[in-house]
């Protein structure tokens, strides 16, 4: 694979790595100025000479991954039997400087259901720079044509035709967000269950829908034996606070300003995409209050006020708008 090729390979599979460039060369040097090499956290691809001056930059550009350094650094090597080296000796003579250009990995949204909201949503994010997939069961719900305006924008789109949902899910990257909202209720249960089971921390998990459809899913959840913990690290409803209203366009813009917000979290850790942050915020307290966090064992009427707390929550909104008519 050439050092192109590794490069688009990377932006794939979401993962960050280093392209190193021989910027200049004075005197004798086993490469020549254009010589590129591509390191990720496990993998280099071409070489720019080998000896301590590759092996001394694919550390330094390994250190750069791990940092999550941006910005471009230079570094010089002397090629000489006199230099002070880490991983062996070139006596080669001549002087090499190493460009080192990090190559962040693109955020990844992984969007399931293409349906009116599905379809507005990916729209404003096809205009950020993100990779971007797209997840159906319904073909005709990605029909090329129907999603041109998506594809011609500056994200990386991936297009998923899938019966099953979760096999998209199982090859995400770390850090990737998931976005639920498929034309099925018995789909969107399948997609949560699923992300709360995979061995890779996800940055979010967003699903569409009302108190009363989390109010179920987190009683089912709960059967299917997700603790309150991993129950809480989905987010529903989704939305930024102060954005009202059920047409698709605006739910997605509500959609996309809170995942705006969660992208710039650090991978793995999310934050809450949801129109009641008090809510949220009073729900984490619960959970990091609760028998568990302190090594007890929590009794199973415990954890059932607590699945049920939304839904009390929601059934005294609606007495409390009764009264008032």
């Amino acid at each position: 694979m050439d050092w192109l090729s590794a490069v688009q390979q990377l932006r794939h599979d979401g993962q960050p790595g280093v392209l190193v460039t021989v910027a200049e060369v004075r005197g004798h040097a086993p490469r020549e100025a254009g010589a590129k090499m591509v390191v990720s956290r496990d993998r280099t691809w071409g070489s720019v000479g080998g000896g301590n001056l590759e092996a001394s930059a694919v550390a330094q550009a390994r250190e750069l991954i791990e940092s999550g350094a941006t910005a471009p650094e230079m570094r010089e090597t002397q090629l000489n039997p006199h230099a002070r080296t880490e991983h062996g000796r070139q006596c080669c003579g001549g002087v090499v400087r190493l460009l080192l250009e990090p190559l962040p990995a693109l955020p990844v949204v992984a969007l399931f259901g293409v349906g009116h909201v599905g379809y507005e949503l990916a729209r404003i994010l096809s205009r950020l720079p993100v990779r971007l997939l797209l997840v159906d069961s319904r073909a005709e719900q990605l029909d090329r044509v129907r999603l041109a305006d998506m594809i011609d924008g500056p994200a990386d789109v991936g297009i998923y035709h899938s019966l099953l949902g979760e096999q998209v899910l199982e090859q995400l990257p770390r850090g990737a967000h998931v976005v639920i909202m498929t034309h099925d209720h018995a789909e969107d249960f399948a997609l949560c269950d699923a992300a709360l089971r995979l061995p890779q921390p996800l940055g979010g998990i967003g699903l569409i829908g009302s108190s009363a459809k989390w109010a179920r899913f987190q009683a089912q959840l709960a059967a299917a034996g997700h603790s309150p913990d991993a129950i809480g690290r989905i987010t529903c409803p989704i939305g930024q606070p102060g954005i009202t209203g059920k047409d698709p366009a605006v739910i997605a813009v509500a959609v996309a300003a809170a995942l705006l917000a969660a992208l710039g979290e650090p991978k793995g850790r999310g934050v809450a995409w949801t129109e009641e942050r008090g809510t949220s915020d009073e729900g984490r307290r619960r959970l990091q209050s609760a028998p568990e966090a302190s090594g007890k064992q929590s009794t199973s009427e415990e954890g059932r006020r607590r699945l049920e707390a939304p839904r009390r929550r929601a059934e005294d909104r609606a007495a409390r708008r009764r009264a008032k008519e």
